[in-house]
């Protein structure tokens, strides 16, 4: 088995926010991989208006999820669950679907949809540039308030301005319907509420709770990995 880590929204150098997990599937001898999202600057496109967006996003995944026929496990966090609704269709090496604080969207629906209107109070929107980023002064209270003093020092070097489209772009797929999934709720999520995550949840196969923030794969990387080999 090999795992695929799809990371969020507004970060950059996907494997470093998997790595504490993904280090720990590696000593049971399973490999892991996470694409970069180019609609977070990582493919070395300009961001912003005209830049990529979701459709570039989900290309980029699925061309990682094409280049293997070894059985695979997608990890969906957050924002990378809109991503891998679309991404992981019609993959035939493609088991599960674990989905942490996940967003998981119908056929046709976007981002945007599963707010009020406004943008969250913890994210910085600047419509002239088409770009919005998590405030990083808000960073650790928001997402990281579990997780230790190393991981919150560094997280900042690892934020990204993203581009704003990729809230209002609706997916054309939606893989969890065909394929087993997990949905992991973080209780203590002050980013996504668990409240959404709960009605997330109900669309998945299964449902798992955690006591832990946004960032369980950093706060407590061998309860995700011992999730996933049960899978």
């Amino acid at each position: 088995m090999r795992v695929v880590f799809v990371h969020g929204a507004c970060v950059r150098d996907g494997s470093w926010w998997w790595h504490r997990t993904a280090e720990l599937l590696q000593e049971r001898g399973v490999l892991s991989v996470t694409p970069a999202l180019p609609s977070c600057g990582e493919a070395g496109l300009p961001g912003g208006i005209g830049g990529p967006g979701l459709p570039e996003d989900v290309a980029a995944v699925r061309q990682v999820l094409q280049a293997g026929d070894e059985p695979t496990m997608v990890v969906a966090h957050s924002y990378g669950g809109v991503v891998t609704a679309e991404a992981a269709a019609g993959i035939g090496s493609v088991r599960h679907l674990l989905l942490i604080s996940s967003y998981l969207p119908e056929v046709g629906q976007s981002l945007s949809e599963f707010g009020d209107g406004s943008p969250a109070p913890f994210l910085d929107v600047d419509p002239d540039a088409g770009t919005f980023g998590v405030r990083p002064e808000l960073l650790v209270d928001t997402f990281l308030q579990d997780c230790d003093p190393e991981v919150q020092a560094q997280a900042a070097d690892h934020l990204a301005r993203q581009n704003v489209q990729v809230t209002v772009h609706p997916v054309g797929a939606a893989a969890w319907q065909q394929l087993p999934s997990t949905y992991l709720v973080c209780a203590q999520d002050r980013g996504t509420p668990p409240r959404l995550q709960r009605e997330f949840a109900r669309r998945a196969g299964s449902v798992i709770e955690l006591d832990a923030g946004h960032h369980p794969f950093l706060s407590q990387p061998a309860a995700v990995r011992d999730l996933l080999l049960s899978l």
